[in-house]
Parts: structure tokens; C-alpha cells; sequence
């Protein structure tokens, strides 16, 4: 009778025990990988997340380009290219960003005039300008100009970005040039221009 009152009191104890322990090795099992599910989501966060060098200015671009003429307005209307003459223009400049909204242009357009069959150097236009930067790589440019033949204005500028790269930025832009001086008409045109910004 003892015996199978010891051996009660055994299989009670270790009942007891089992009892205690369970609740606690659940407890570890629910919360252990919780812990490391979340050292791991705070040691992946702390990989992934990347914190991006903040931009330091001024920041200095050159830019190589080319310009066409479509049409200018004046006493008459003329169109590029009509009557066997037409001109291209070659900007290169330089954009000096203060920040990300704002920044000065300088740039220098030599132009080449072809007229039945021959060509020339006829202008040398010097147009700086301050740049107002937009959202999606849209700016808007509003250019004094100066030109070698007598001729001064201003042009308003609208560029876009279109692509980038890694080494060039591609930009294309319509502008509308207002000349006055050198015993002229005032005159007004637009011109599409597409280059390219090294970065």
C-alpha cells in the first residue's frame, strides 16, 4: 500500500511539474521567435534603409546642345530653311544650381547660316538667365539676350528632361525669342533645341 502511495505521489509530481513547465516552455516558444523575427526585421531595416548624402550647393553643369529655328515673326513670317536659307544654332553653357529649385544659366550660341549653298558664322548670341527648377525635371529658363549683330531681347525658355543617365542628363526645350534694336522690327520667334547635361 505504501509503495503504490509513494508511486502515486511520483506520477502527481511529475504531473505537477509537467503542468508548470508546459506553460512556460510555450510562453518561451510564442515569444522567442517573435524577438528574433522582430532583431531580425530591426537588423534588416537598419541594412536597407539608406540615408541619401544630403545635396551640398552650388553645384556646377556644362551642357552641350543644338538649336533650330521653326519660325519667326515679324513684318512678314519667316520659316526655317524656306527659300534655300536657313540657320542652326550650337549652345554651350554652363548651369550653376543654388538649390533644388533654383539656379543661373550662362550660355554662349554661335550660329551658322547656309544661303544657296554656301555657309557662314553670321552670329554670336550671349543669353544668361536664371532657372527655375520644377517637380519631374521641368524648368523654366527666362534668358536676357545679346547678340554680335546688333540685336537684344529676351527668351523665355521651357525645358524638360526626357532621360537620364548616369554620365548625360537628355533634355529637349522650346523657347521664344523677343529681338529688338539695329534699326529692325521687333520680332518674336520659337525655336526647339535638344542636348544633352553632363552630370
Amino acid at each position: 500500500m505504501k509503495r503504490h502511495l509513494s508511486s502515486g505521489k511520483k506520477v502527481f509530481t511529475k504531473n505537477l511539474a509537467l503542468r508548470a513547465i508546459l506553460p512556460v516552455i510555450i510562453v518561451i516558444t510564442l515569444l522567442a521567435p517573435r524577438n528574433s523575427f522582430a532583431q531580425n526585421m530591426q537588423s534588416g531595416a537598419s541594412d536597407t534603409v539608406k540615408v541619401l548624402p544630403k545635396t551640398k550647393y552650388p553645384k556646377v553643369y556644362g551642357y552641350l546642345s543644338f538649336i533650330l529655328p521653326i519660325v519667326t515673326v515679324s513684318n512678314t513670317t519667316t520659316t526655317n530653311f524656306s527659300h534655300a536659307t536657313g540657320s542652326i544654332g550650337f549652345p554651350v553653357g554652363v548651369n550653376v544650381l543654388y538649390s533644388d529649385r533654383f539656379g543661373f544659366s550662362y550660355e554662349f550660341t554661335p550660329t551658322i547660316k547656309v544661303t544657296g549653298g554656301t555657309s557662314k558664322t553670321s552670329n554670336l548670341l550671349f543669353d544668361p538667365g536664371t532657372m527655375f527648377r520644377f517637380d519631374h525635371g521641368f524648368t523654366l529658363i527666362t534668358r536676357l539676350a545679346f547678340e554680335t549683330q546688333g540685336r537684344y531681347g529676351f527668351t523665355p525658355v521651357f525645358n524638360q528632361v526626357y532621360a537620364r543617365t548616369k554620365d548625360v542628363n537628355y533634355f529637349v526645350a522650346l523657347s521664344l525669342p523677343a529681338r529688338f534694336g539695329d534699326s529692325e522690327a521687333a520680332s518674336v520667334g520659337l525655336n526647339l533645341q535638344i542636348g544633352f547635361i553632363f552630370n
